[in-house]
């Protein structure tokens, strides 16, 4: 992506924002234990319009921190073209998760982790704030969403 040229409007950023979310298969996922000790993965995602949902091991440590602090920071993007959605989490198990969103799931990653013999969790993600830009020349408009309010 070429970085040239005048900023994006915040409306831009916004249909930019939910064109990646329809788009983009992987995102990274930061959690933090409760003694504070961080972790950081990518996970395949699925977006429904309002939420993000991933799945993962329960007993390891995104679930865990996930389903115990129930916040997260997830992010796209490198240094040029940064895309960070701060969310609150709820947990589902295999059984408890909507059928549409874990079909919607498969349908986007072509794996179904309620099929695995190893139990796997379902999060869904609610966007609390959401930031993006490109570049420095954007950060001064970067705030998107905040208290889980777009602001365009």
């Amino acid at each position: 992506m070429t970085n040239t040229g005048l900023p994006r409007t915040p409306d831009q950023r916004r249909r930019d924002v939910l064109e990646r979310l329809e788009r983009e298969l992987d995102v990274w996922v930061a959690t933090a234990d409760p003694e504070g000790v961080p972790c950081m993965v990518a996970l395949w995602f699925v977006w429904d319009g309002q939420a993000l949902w991933v799945s993962t091991r329960g007993t390891n440590p995104t679930g865990r921190n996930l389903r115990e602090g129930g916040r997260t920071r997830l992010a796209f993007g490198d240094t040029q073209d940064v895309v960070l959605i701060d969310g609150e989490a709820e947990s589902f198990t295999a059984s408890e998760v909507p059928d549409a969103a874990a079909e919607a799931f498969r349908a986007k990653t072509g794996w179904d982790p309620r099929t695995e013999r190893a139990a796997y969790a379902f999060f869904r993600v609610r966007p609390r704030a959401v930031q993006a830009w490109h570049g420095v020349r954007e950060l001064p408009q970067r705030h998107l969403m905040k208290d889980g309010r777009w602001l365009v």
